[in-house]
């Protein structure tokens, strides 16, 4: 895949010499995130070069994920800086918490005002979609709330990993990696992206043949009565609610 949009950064008024700057990234994360979505790609773009990372939250409090692995942000709400790009990830639980959260939604519509690229990894389509930022998009998000986006205004496509102009989708959880090459490849190129990808010895092999919905049709079915079905009407009815902002 040839780099669609290369972007490198200089300051203005010529202060650093023209030299590049540093290009600006943060994951927003809120009780109850699935960790893999957000460490997964974190892993990747921290190899980015040129860049920052900044793990943004309501407060300097550690935040505790979905798996009671404790995370530590970088920046608040109101003292993060711009942002080139914004990736929100998932969580069924987390994201249901944040879905309908004033200060949260608000935050990532104006971070995306100005940024370069806004992203999400499997359910976190959903806070970029009730902030406004999917309507007319191709979009994608965890198997189970897929067919949900088109609450948001987004149009499911059915991948790993979508790109709409400057928005970029994930599917569920794993695929933050994917998601996190896929990015790094779009700003730096694939050579970047594949030194990063041979550096983690990210190649896949998993043991079992039932990582995808359509080739494990029976625990799809359990899994979305035992857990899904109950977030599924929990998101429908918070979309709404967070439509009056």
């Amino acid at each position: 895949m040839k780099p669609r949009l290369r972007i490198v950064a200089y300051q203005a008024d010529g202060a650093n010499g023209g030299k590049e700057m540093a290009f600006n990234i943060g994951f927003v994360i809120f009780p109850d995130v699935t960790q893999l979505d957000f460490t997964g790609p974190l892993q990747v773009l921290s190899g980015l070069p040129q860049s920052t990372i900044h793990i943004v939250a309501k407060s300097m409090s550690p935040v505790m994920s979905d798996c009671r692995l404790g995370l530590v942000p970088t920046h608040t709400f109101a003292d993060c800086p711009p942002l080139d790009l914004v990736c929100i990830p998932g969580g069924s639980e987390g994201v249901a918490g944040v879905l309908n959260d004033r200060e949260t939604i608000t935050f990532v519509r104006q971070q995306a005002a100005s940024a370069k690229y806004v992203t999400s990894v499997c359910t976190g389509a959903f806070v970029s979609g009730v902030a406004g930022l999917l309507k007319g998009r191709r979009a994608t998000s965890h198997w189970a709330y897929a067919d949900l986006l088109p609450l948001v205004g987004a149009k499911h496509e059915k991948a790993r990993v979508v790109i709409d102009g400057n928005v970029i989708t994930a599917g569920g959880v794993t695929s933050g990696i994917d998601f996190g090459l896929t990015v790094v490849a779009e700003i730096a190129g694939e050579s970047t992206a594949k030194r990063i990808q041979l550096g983690m010895e990210y190649d896949p092999a998993p043991p079992f043949d039932t990582g995808h919905p359509d080739r494990a049709p029976t625990i799809r079915s359990e899994l979305m009565s035992a857990r899904y079905d109950k977030f599924r009407s929990i998101y429908s009815t918070r979309i709404g609610q967070a439509a009056q902002f």
